[in-house]
């Protein structure tokens, strides 16, 4: 990548397309800080522009980033992250940048996420989401310690004006940043149909024989649960319900072309800044209590239950052998602790170390997709009975969803707790982990309340 420090936009347009030969294009990317704004107004006038817009944002360190258009996209199906990988690099190799900040989520940033299984027979439900998709979107906007900065990509090629490049970003710059917030109604939810439950329970069953012949440890099955709204649902305005209700989640949303999956996730993946990796063991659930008495006595039996705390050691345990050929320095607790969310709470273990030169944050992706959280374990066994006769096109529910930098910053999330919303209508997807002694009606009932944070935000009851 070719680092440019030139101030003056027409100038940088010039420089970039003294380089490119004939025929070509090339990339060119421009970062300014901007003054303070929502990045949801920022999201808004994304939608009046017509272009598909994404979002994260990482609650608990207030920091966010919303990317409208389409500046470059990477899509595979075989070899889906080393090809993503191998595209991504020959992007950069050939890219021009001018951003003087060191600052994660600027510059050139690719955002998107993949499928959980793309062995699984893809159906309609899915037909706008790739098996793996990265976007380089035209203009990001980030938010980072209070401080904002507007990146805005660009595909030049030889025969471009420079002016003319300069006017089209200054116009597109001015109706994003002095967008107003637009505040839509709730929606409510008129109609409410269960994908096939006591089928799906009839499976928890079939899961748990296979458990007990020793042919598996634990298998995650998930089902889904189709809802018919009363008018068209705004993501922007469910985002903004996640944001003020998900505390301490990964919140984010993914348009591709009437299609938007959404949600507010506790479990981060994997996080990487300058080298140093961040990623999190986040499995065992139970609900909030309603009062302080019964919070403190729901989260005593979360910390001592023998299912949760088994089925939390297998996440510990596959995080740190997924790691230690790409990582130093790994440092994992003992125990785990109980990680509060509003309407539910987790076991949760940090995990904290260096990566090896060389290596990036789809290695560890790679390595790390599905955890026995959302897969189970052994994880080809587990997959497998998931793909034979699970109910469910997961898509990219339960798989990883987040953004990369040019600098090698990046972050991912698990998408669970999660929604697909296709106009007035809305699938949305809660899992639990299967073992030898898991009861289906239980199982049953444990989604029902993984599944309460995107029904509250779709007007469902809290």
């Amino acid at each position: 990548m070719i680092e440019l420090k030139e101030e003056n936009i027409e100038a940088v347009f010039q420089e970039a397309i003294d380089m490119i030969q004939p025929q070509n294009s090339r990339l060119v990317s421009i970062t300014k800080r901007v003054e303070a704004i929502d990045p949801l107004s920022f999201y808004d006038a994304a939608k009046q522009l017509r272009t598909e817009r994404l979002y994260w944002s990482s609650t608990a360190e207030a920091y966010t980033l919303v990317g409208t258009g389409c500046a470059f996209e990477i899509t595979a199906i075989k070899d889906r992250f080393e090809t993503a990988e191998q595209e991504w690099h020959n992007l950069l190799n050939d890219a021009v940048s001018n951003n003087p900040y060191d600052v994660p989520g600027t510059g050139i940033v690719s955002m998107g996420g993949a499928a959980f299984d793309p062995e699984k027979e893809k159906t309609k439900l899915w037909a706008n989401f790739e098996p793996i998709r990265f976007t380089v979107p035209e203009y990001l906007l980030t938010e980072y310690e209070n401080d904002f900065y507007f990146t805005m990509n660009i595909m030049v090629r030889a025969d471009d004006h420079p002016r003319q490049l300069a006017n089209q970003l200054r116009e597109m710059e001015g109706q994003l940043l002095n967008g107003t917030p637009r505040y839509e109604s709730d929606t409510q939810i008129v109609g409410r149909h269960e994908i096939s439950p006591e089928k799906w329970k009839q499976t928890v069953k079939l899961a748990t024989e296979e458990i007990r012949q020793q042919k598996v440890e634990k298998i995650v099955l998930a089902r889904e649960v189709r809802l018919k709204l009363d008018k068209e649902a705004d993501s922007g305005n469910i985002l903004r319900k996640l944001l003020n209700t998900q505390s301490n989640s990964f919140i984010f949303s993914f348009e591709r072309g009437k299609d938007c999956f959404i949600g507010a996730t506790p479990e981060r993946l994997v996080k990487i800044r300058q080298n140093s990796l961040f990623s999190t063991c986040l499995a065992g659930t139970a609900p909030r209590g309603e009062t302080e008495e019964e919070d403190a006595r729901i989260s005593h039996n979360l910390f001592h239950d023998q299912k949760n705390r088994g089925e939390h050691d297998f996440v510990v345990q596959m995080m740190k052998k997924a790691i230690e050929n790409y990582c130093t320095d790994i440092e994992i607790p003992n125990e785990p602790v109980v990680y509060p969310l509003k309407n539910l709470q987790h076991l949760y273990t940090p995990v904290t170390a260096r990566m090896k030169k060389d290596y990036t944050i789809l290695d560890i992706i790679k390595k790390l997709h599905p955890t026995p959280a959302l897969g189970g374990t052994p994880r080809k066994e587990s997959v497998a009975f998931i793909r034979k006769h699970e109910l469910l096109d997961r898509g990219w529910y339960g798989a990883p969803v987040g953004w990369l930098d040019n600098r090698d910053n990046g972050e991912f999330a698990v998408a669970i707790r999660s929604g697909l919303l296709q106009g007035d209508e809305a699938s949305l997807f809660a899992g639990c982990g299967v073992v030898k002694d898991s009861d289906p009606e239980e199982e049953y009932e444990e989604t029902n309340i993984k599944l309460t944070p995107m029904l509250s935000v779709l007007g469902g009851a809290e």
